[in-house]
């Protein structure tokens, strides 16, 4: 049996940025502005406490979470991402097929770079379709009639990229969709053989919705998707007959809205940092917008999460299911297929234990009761988590 390519999400990190270029890692691993709305998602995932608890019989585990309808063999699935293939050729297929493999969600991006048909073929009922409206109306509405035409049952339309976020990284890199070579960029490649020589044999990957669209514009990457609004939303919600999930969700005014305007779930993120360098953290809008909603209004959560007790945590703070994103891209450029499988494996580990070492048997009993306590503050000296911590006890405990 071959040794683990890594160990946690860190290690993974750690291997995709020495074996990536530095152009895709930086798209990859990079956030809007300085930087610290990322940095902060994980700073508050990491402040929360989770209550251990002895002498139950914790002896048999269920990780299988319901969802709109479903259930799925894990409480977590997989995020949209644009253009995966530049970590690796295949990286659509490969999560896609881990999807089918785990029996979890995969959300495919209306920027992937393998066509909505495609992965719908391959995944089944695993797919979902998330898109983008804005640069071209008539283009969002063609890719919305390809997905319907082709199966897919949940749509989820993100809300939260009036216009893209300033990502320095980017910028200094010259990140371009399509890409534009230079000097620099050929040096980045250069140096990394194995990745460019790959690339090179498969075809720069391109946003294929986009260029297979019959409304197909010239895809601008910083194009204006500001004119989604709540009028769309309605004709949204008549036109789709599916699932329709919006992402992107951190005031708790709009989840009221949202949720009054007939959506099946509220889905809470801040695009992992890479849209408002000075949004709070993720995490921090979950409880306020459970607490909103309702306890029974399904809620999806990503931005930040890097393990299965960040999973569980999720759980606690209010959400019903959550999404992962970078990690996953961080595992195949560490290690291809083989880094996928063993990031699955390591969570799934990670929650099972998890659940062992809070007294619980099954991830449909986590609530705010798994919550530590905290001291009792004096007068209104409290910090963040600590009252984030008081409210997800009242919002769903």
């Amino acid at each position: 049996m071959s040794p683990m390519p890594f160990f946690c999400t860190d290690d993974a990190r750690r291997l995709a940025r020495r074996r990536l270029p530095r152009l895709v890692f930086d798209y990859v691993d990079g956030a809007a502005g300085d930087e610290t709305a990322a940095a902060l998602n994980r700073s508050a995932l990491q402040s929360i406490r989770l209550q251990p608890r002895v002498l139950e019989n914790v002896e048999a585990r269920s990780l299988v979470k319901s969802l709109l309808g479903q259930d799925y063999g894990l409480p977590f699935g997989i995020a949209p991402m644009g253009m995966c293939n530049l970590v690796a050729p295949g990286a659509d297929r490969l999560l896609t097929e881990e999807a089918v493999r785990r029996n979890v969600p995969h959300c495919l991006s209306c920027l992937a770079s393998t066509t909505l048909e495609d992965i719908r073929a391959r995944s089944g009922g695993h797919a979902w379709f998330q898109i983008y409206v804005g640069q071209c109306m008539a283009l969002a509405k063609e890719l919305i009639d390809r997905a319907e035409a082709a199966g897919y049952e949940v749509l989820v339309f993100t809300v939260d990229v009036p216009l893209v976020g300033r990502r320095l990284r980017d910028l200094k890199n010259g990140f371009q969709v399509p890409f534009r070579m230079g000097p620099r960029q050929f040096a980045d490649f250069a140096v990394h053989p194995r990745w460019s020589l790959r690339t090179l044999l498969s075809g720069a990957p391109k946003p294929m919705n986009y260029e297979t669209a019959e409304n197909a514009v010239g895809f601008d990457r910083n194009a204006s998707r500001a004119n989604a609004d709540w009028g769309f939303l309605a004709w949204l919600r008549n036109r789709w007959k599916g699932a329709l999930i919006v992402k992107g969700v951190m005031s708790p005014a709009d989840a009221l809205r949202v949720k009054a305007a007939g959506v099946d779930a509220i889905w809470v993120s801040n695009h992992g940092g890479r849209q408002l360098g000075s949004a709070p953290a993720a995490i921090q809008a979950l409880p306020q917008i459970r607490r909103t909603v309702g306890p029974d209004f399904p809620l999806l959560f990503d931005s930040g999460i890097r393990s299965g007790e960040d999973v569980v945590k999720a759980l606690a703070m209010g959400a019903d299911f959550s999404m992962l994103g970078r990690p996953f891209l961080y595992a195949i450029g560490a290690a291809g297929a083989k880094g996928m499988t063993t990031l699955f494996d390591i969570l799934e580990e990670d929650i099972s234990t998890t659940l062992a070492q809070i007294g619980l048997t099954s991830v449909e009993q986590v609530d705010g009761n798994a919550l530590a306590s905290t001291p009792e503050p004096h007068g209104d000296d409290r910090d963040v988590p600590e009252r984030l911590v008081e409210l997800a006890h009242t919002a769903k405990g």
